[in-house]
């Protein structure tokens, strides 16, 4: 199997407000915020971008921890469950490291321009042959004290228990004696679980980008966990980071 061409059984169907939406002029407002942050983005720390790109979207972001990278000789791997594209802009407002991620990540809107100006490393995911190069690459990075996330599921899913950890990206944190970050995703309205802000399926950006908008009260739960040294081989690694990320998540049906 193509480790990078993983498929989900959840759909656009999967995706449901969990509350009313709000009013539409609320909804255009939060579009011309929007808009605004992403005027003003430039290299540099994406930060206060990504926090104006949650805040223009009225969603509150809930993190236990204001640094993903561990203090190290070495970059970090940082690895979580993936359930939408705020994912990417929740870890840029935390800490503004690297990401790999597919290539047509680069032509997105909104998310494109962030994952840019952060250093992204955009792949091919359906090209097997070059996975060999990908590892490398990313052991390259980690060796020189970069911080890469990275998300092993290989795909978005809209909750509950989620996707097997692919392992290659394992490797090379082994490869580069760099510690393992694991970070688990959940996502809320009104106290409790909810999908709409899931991205799954044939689901396109802007459809998904406008439910976001006409979210009420959406809350982005980030829990980064200890890190895992890169010991074992990466099926353990892989496993390990697995069960970590799981054993906070939230059924996203509760």
């Amino acid at each position: 199997m193509n480790p990078w061409d993983v498929t989900s059984p959840c759909t656009p169907r999967c995706v449901t407000h969990r509350l009313p939406e709000i009013s539409t002029l609320l909804t255009v407002r939060r579009w011309l915020a929007l808009g605004s942050v992403l005027a003003g983005v430039r290299r540099g720390d994406l930060r206060p971008h990504a926090r104006g790109v949650l805040d223009a979207l009225g969603i509150t972001l809930d993190a236990n921890t204001d640094l993903l990278r561990v203090p190290a000789g070495t970059g970090t791997l940082i690895v979580a469950n993936h359930v939408s594209w705020l994912d990417i802009v929740a870890l840029l407002a935390v800490d503004p490291v690297g990401f790999l991620a597919k290539r047509e990540v680069r032509s997105w809107p909104v998310i494109g321009s962030l994952a840019q100006s952060c250093g992204t490393r955009f792949i091919a995911r359906r090209e097997l042959r070059e996975l060999p190069a990908v590892v490398d690459g990313l052991a390259d990075a980690l060796r020189a004290g970069e911080s890469v996330v990275v998300f092993p599921e290989g795909t978005t899913w809209c909750g509950g228990r989620g996707g097997t950890f692919r392992r290659a990206a394992f490797q090379a944190a082994i490869d580069a004696g760099a510690p393992v970050r694991p970070v688990t995703f959940a996502y809320s309205q009104g106290g409790q679980p909810s999908t709409v802000a899931a991205f799954v399926g044939d689901d396109a950006l802007l459809p998904s980008l406008g439910r976001v908008a006409r979210a009420r009260d959406l809350r982005i739960e980030l829990t980064a966990h200890p890190p895992l040294e890169p010991v074992g081989d990466r099926r353990e690694l892989a496993a390990r980071a697995q069960d970590v990320v799981r054993s906070t998540r939230v059924p996203a049906h509760a």
